[in-house]
């Protein structure tokens, strides 16, 4: 089957903030909402801004949802996801995955018109129902890779 919706340059963004004294990592749990049917958990994140570097709007989208302080040069760069539909129904998207261990602040919901909360939660699990990219992402880092993934796509085959 072909897929006929038209790339776009839309990115987004998430970051795992690890607390490695408790491995827990911190996680937001957002409302139900048009493009999702009831409440489910992600790792903080968002939309990059046109023209925007990514490592800041990682910053900047988790200091916005949880109140926490990271430095962009503190963002390592851990997993890409290729996403063939977007919450929105608007199309692809690609999730650029950050990590990091150094931050300050404590941890809030900030946006709870957004957010039932905002929690640290163990790594290796995130509390579901949970983004199915949150979950590709936090396997990612613990595995310590893959470093790309798609998400919603129809299996290809090689070319010829």
């Amino acid at each position: 089957m072909t897929n006929t919706s038209v790339m776009n340059s839309r990115n987004s963004v998430c970051v795992i903030v690890h607390d490695k004294v408790t491995d827990r990592v911190a996680a937001v749990l957002y409302t139900a909402r048009n493009w999702s049917p009831q409440p489910a958990w992600t790792v903080p994140g968002g939309k990059a801004e046109p023209g925007e570097p990514l490592d800041e709007a990682a910053a900047r989208e988790l200091k916005e949802e949880t109140g926490l302080i990271v430095d962009p040069a503190d963002l390592q760069l851990i997993h890409v996801i290729h996403v063939e539909q977007g919450w929105d129904k608007a199309g692809q998207f690609v999730l650029f995955v950050f990590a990091t261990d150094k931050w300050t602040g404590n941890l809030t919901n900030t946006e709870p018109h957004k957010h039932l909360a905002a929690r640290w939660v163990p790594v290796d699990h995130i509390p579901e129902p949970a983004f199915p990219t949150a979950t590709q992402a936090l396997l990612a880092y613990r595995a310590g890779g893959p470093a790309f993934a798609r998400y919603g796509w129809f299996p290809t085959t090689a070319l010829r």
